[in-house]
């Protein structure tokens, strides 16, 4: 793969930023991998209420993104996520799970939808995200972006919309040096 994306599907910052890396692929030809990282897992013990139903639904779509992956069908799970995504944060929905069986459907994916409640794919979500977290971490959430000739991956980049092609070569271009710099930590601005 040229780049790893790992994403947990209720965030609807890491979605604007999965579209992002999308229109990167596609103009430069980019190999993305699909890679689970739970919020669920991140914030164990400290209860969310007002998020539960998304984050239950992100839950088992992770199980299923893993599955693809497991199979070498990354690009099954590109399409789900992209559906998902459509039906939730581009239709202004929190993430539920009639969102997630809407989205198995209109990728076709419905003979792997038993993944999705499948608890044995649980070790494969938690190697994953355990995975993004060693990369990038501490103290990250969704998205991490890793590269196979980077020491670290970084959290985000985060959009706060989706730019257009240009501006998204070049905020690629900007962020392929300090990704691959060790001694880069990070670049922060607040959220408006």
């Amino acid at each position: 793969m040229d780049v790893t994306f790992f994403f947990d599907p209720a965030c609807p910052h890491t979605w604007r930023t999965s579209r992002w890396l999308v229109t990167v692929g596609q103009a430069r030809d980019l190999r993305i991998e699909w890679r689970a990282f739970s919020l669920a897992i991140l914030n164990e013990g400290r209860g969310a209420p007002k998020f539960a139903e998304a984050i239950a639904a992100s839950s088992r779509a992770l199980r299923l993104v893993e599955a693809l992956r497991a199979e070498g069908r990354g690009d099954d799970a590109a399409r789900f996520y992209a559906e998902l995504g459509a039906r939730s944060h581009d239709a202004g929905n929190p993430l539920s799970d009639r969102a997630v069986a809407d989205a198995v459907d209109a990728a076709g994916l419905r003979a792997d939808a038993p993944a999705l409640d499948d608890d044995r794919w649980d070790e494969a979500v938690r190697e994953s995200h355990a995975l993004a977290y060693a990369s990038a971490g501490p103290d990250i959430g969704s998205p991490v972006l890793t590269l196979p000739d980077a020491d670290r991956g970084v959290h985000g980049p985060i959009v706060t919309e989706v730019p257009d092609a240009e501006e998204a070569l070049l905020l690629w271009d900007a962020l392929l040096p300090l990704v691959r710099m060790p001694a880069f930590h990070e670049i922060k601005r607040g959220r408006r």
